[in-house]
């Protein structure tokens, strides 16, 4: 069986994040009648020591960033070492040291192209849902 405090709480996150919901210092739910009564006094509060907080991104998280060339070479030389030892405990004896390099190159080669154009379909993507146009690129004349 729940406690209260968890019943409130599991109460409070299936609600819709556009409601308000007002505890007193009992825990009990306040009507919005009740509220208007207690408000001016919180406000009041609020003047006096005013707070700074972060600010709230809602459901949208981390922006992502313009695609570059320098973060997919960054992200590439983070994962070059690991492709070679995978490559080196899945070729076995069959290659040589040369024929494993040359086989992590080959990936890399896929890798940092599929890189880039991963970061700008996200990209893309995060600028439709915030409603911005897409950058044209200017040709020259």
């Amino acid at each position: 069986m729940a406690t209260k405090k968890q019943q409130r709480r599991r109460q409070k996150e299936r609600r819709h994040e556009y409601e308000e919901v007002w505890v007193d210092a009992e825990g009990k739910e306040l009507a919005p009648e009740e509220v208007e009564q207690v408000v001016p006094e919180a406000a009041a509060k609020a003047t006096a020591s005013p707070k700074k907080s972060a600010p709230s991104r809602g459901r949208s998280g981390r922006v992502p960033p313009p695609p570059s060339w320098r973060r997919v070479g960054k992200r590439a030389a983070i994962f070059a070492p690991l492709m070679f030892v995978t490559v080196y405990i899945i070729g076995g004896a069959k290659l040589t040291l040369a024929g494993k390099l040359f086989q992590t190159a080959v990936l890399l080669l896929f890798f940092i192209p599929f890189s880039y154009a991963m970061d700008s379909i996200q990209y893309r993507n995060y600028q439709k849902r915030q409603g911005q146009p897409p950058k044209q690129k200017q040709k020259p004349e």
